[in-house]
């Protein structure tokens, strides 16, 4: 996909990002599609964090794609940071075209240029399809993650 610029994103796409996330079996029951203040007070978070990156992927000026990359620093691992990859997302009418293997294969290759020793993600349990790509991409089901809901 030679057409697709990745970069991080600006406040202006923000509205296409959030449009994103609620495209999602999990999303429409977790997420709006209407930007609030909530969701502007997590890209300035996001924004003005040296550690944390939302990308989008651009075509043809239309956002078709998008994901957040955390960079952790840790003492395991012999003081190696890591990178964390969250909210993987590509647009409804794209996906099963290489789009989504392409911003992850991206995202993987910025962490191993920044000298990160492992990418990590977590999926939820119930997406089948994306345990699939993951598991295409070379990612291996090595831990069992827990999460507390607040």
């Amino acid at each position: 996909m030679t057409d697709v610029i990745y970069r991080e994103a600006v406040r202006a796409d923000l509205p296409a990002v959030i449009a994103l996330l609620a495209d999602d079996v999990l999303g429409k029951a977790r997420d709006f599609t209407e930007v609030d203040e909530a969701y502007e007070r997590a890209f300035a978070a996001i924004d003005a964090d040296p550690r944390n990156q939302l990308i989008v992927a651009e075509q043809a000026g239309d956002l078709v794609g998008c994901l957040q990359i955390t960079y952790i620093p840790g003492l395991g691992r012999h003081g190696s940071e890591r990178s964390l990859i969250e909210s993987v997302r590509v647009r409804s009418d794209r996906r099963g075209q290489g789009l989504g293997r392409d911003l992850m294969t991206w995202a993987v290759d910025q962490a191993r240029q920044r000298g990160c020793a492992l990418v990590q993600l977590t999926t939820d349990k119930s997406r089948e399809d994306a345990h699939r790509f993951y598991l295409g991409l070379g990612f291996v089901p090595s831990h069992e993650g827990m999460k507390l809901a607040l």
